[in-house]
């Protein structure tokens, strides 16, 4: 038995371990807001990045958000070994650090594509940030105060939805859209000095060997799916060779990978762990419910610039309601996980998630402000009250020598779940909004107030309505009808979802007498 296992640990959270949550949170702060603000930014940067009066299409500035999730996943498995390798205190700074100059370089950016490779930069140093500040805390918690650290450690969730988008909208509003990536450079040196005084000096004991192999197959294999499912809007065909050629060798590299695990020892993801019924019904119901719920979270900002013409900073504040929903509900449910069965806490959540996307499917270019708020304040109770259990249901049936690898797979499929629902979102957006005539010469229009004189189709559809305001109500009914439609997308997704859930477990289990004082650790 370890030293870890063995430790002593007081019951209240004392001094040491709330100063040791303060370096943890101010990393995860930074990775998890810096989602949320580019999220607001993605019609500025279609603007920005176009030429010409024509913008970059949605599809293409959805990659900024993509990538860096794809790189989180990229890191996520990295992590456990190069933590045993070389000490979570050192590999911490050196993240933060990574993390602060991806961020820099993207505020230099002058060309979407050269922007997307920074975020991927920027990914790998934030894709290490959670995972070792929630190994940290749990070593230096243990066991019996996990459901306080991990309410802790839920601060930075419930900062993400509310802060993000008004952050990022003041930013891009009274600055410039650099500044959503210049704002990490002051907070990032503060965050490397306080770890660098905060944190215990490092032990590294190198363990298992890292699957190098398994990682070259992966990460490419997603990027080249996504890439080519995010395509087929701009090429608009699935035959395109840019589109099938790309998704079939991802395909094919992802499939291999699935045979390469069950070989080496140690593999990247360890599938065989899917042995586990209720792990196999948890990280499905967290695929499907990322795939939906953060793929439809990305549209929203974007509707009420596009659609409703509103600034980045109001459009910042008509989101936040969702978040100060999770910040309601993500609390209780927290404490609701430890006392009754998970089965009874995630589908109640579902449904308020479910409700408001079928909602959503009803929006148009005059929908009510007031039902929108009332829309987003309601899945936002039905987030918190889902996202934390759903990932505590998967690792409360692992045994402590699979907590590790069990809590890796999870994360992967958390991040590849969320990047794949925003290149679908992106995609269906993407294609309903070309499929209309009117919907894109308004948006032309609106980037480019003289392309009615150098565009014959959009003068000749102003000349057929009656005038330029009647042009660009009808092309903001037919944007409106754009976003509806991807949100059945959504809807269906989350309830697609509910199948799954309802498999959790709806009685307690007990645990295992030699299993109640492991030490679990969160991630690996």
């Amino acid at each position: 038995m370890s030293a870890e296992q063995t430790r002593e640990y007081p019951d209240k959270i004392d001094g040491a371990v709330l100063k040791v949550a303060g370096v943890v949170v101010l990393g995860a702060i930074m990775s998890i807001l810096d989602i949320t603000v580019v999220n607001v930014a993605l019609p500025t940067f279609q603007n920005v990045f176009g030429s010409g009066g024509n913008p970059v299409s949605y599809a293409t500035v959805a990659w900024t958000v993509t990538a860096y999730t794809l790189s989180l996943a990229t890191v996520i498995p990295l992590t456990g070994w190069a933590a045993d390798r070389f000490g979570t205190k050192r590999l911490y700074m050196t993240a933060l650090l990574l993390f602060v100059c991806g961020s820099v370089l993207c505020a230099t950016a002058g060309s979407i594509q050269v922007l997307i490779v920074f975020r991927v930069l920027q990914g790998l140093g934030g894709g290490m940030l959670m995972p070792l500040g929630m190994t940290i805390m749990t070593h230096a918690a243990g066991p019996d105060r996990i459901g306080r650290l991990m309410a802790i450690l839920g601060v930075p969730m419930l900062l993400g939805p509310i802060a993000g988008p008004i952050l990022g909208g003041y930013l891009i509003e009274h600055a410039s859209w650099h500044w959503i990536f210049l704002i990490n450079a002051p907070i990032g040196v503060i965050a490397i000095i306080y770890a660098f005084f905060a944190l215990e000096k490092d032990n590294p004991t190198p363990s298992e060997s890292f699957d190098f192999l398994g990682m070259l197959m992966m990460s490419p294999g997603l990027a080249l799916f996504l890439y080519g499912l995010s395509s087929i809007p701009g090429e608009g065909t699935m035959t395109a060779p840019k589109v099938w050629i790309t998704m079939l060798i991802g395909l094919v590299l992802i499939v291999t990978f699935i045979f390469h695990t069950f070989r080496p020892e140690h593999p990247l993801l360890d599938l065989r762990l899917f042995k586990n019924r209720m792990l196999t019904v948890s990280t499905v119901t967290m695929f499907l419910f990322v795939c939906a719920f953060f793929g439809g979270l990305l549209l929203m900002p974007t509707y009420f610039q596009q659609v409703r013409g509103e600034s980045t900073l109001q459009s910042g504040l008509l989101i936040a309601p969702q978040g100060i929903g999770a910040m309601l509900t993500m609390p209780i449910a927290g404490a609701l996980a430890d006392k009754i069965p998970i089965g009874r806490i995630i589908p109640a959540g579902l449904v308020l998630i479910i409700g408001g996307m079928f909602a959503l499917t009803q929006l148009s270019s005059t929908t009510s402000y007031t039902y929108l708020i009332a829309v987003l304040f309601i899945m936002g109770l039905g987030m918190g009250a889902t996202m934390m259990p759903i990932m505590t249901a998967a690792l409360k049936t692992l045994k402590h020598r699979e907590v590790a690898r069990g809590s890796t797979l999870i994360n992967i499929i958390q991040q590849v779940g969320s990047s794949v629902g925003v290149a679908v979102m992106s995609t269906v957006l993407t294609s309903h909004l070309k499929s209309s005539p009117l919907a894109a010469a308004g948006q032309a229009l609106a980037n480019d107030p003289t392309a009615a004189k150098t565009n014959p189709q959009i003068a000749a559809l102003i000349q057929h309505l009656g005038g330029v305001p009647q042009f660009l109500d009808a092309a903001a009914q037919e944007a409106g009808k754009a976003f509806a439609d991807t949100y059945w997308v959504a809807a269906i997704l989350v309830a697609l979802t509910v199948i799954p859930a309802l498999l959790l477990p709806m009685k307690a289990e007990p645990k295992a007498k030699n299993e109640e004082k492991q030490s679990p650790v969160i991630m690996h």
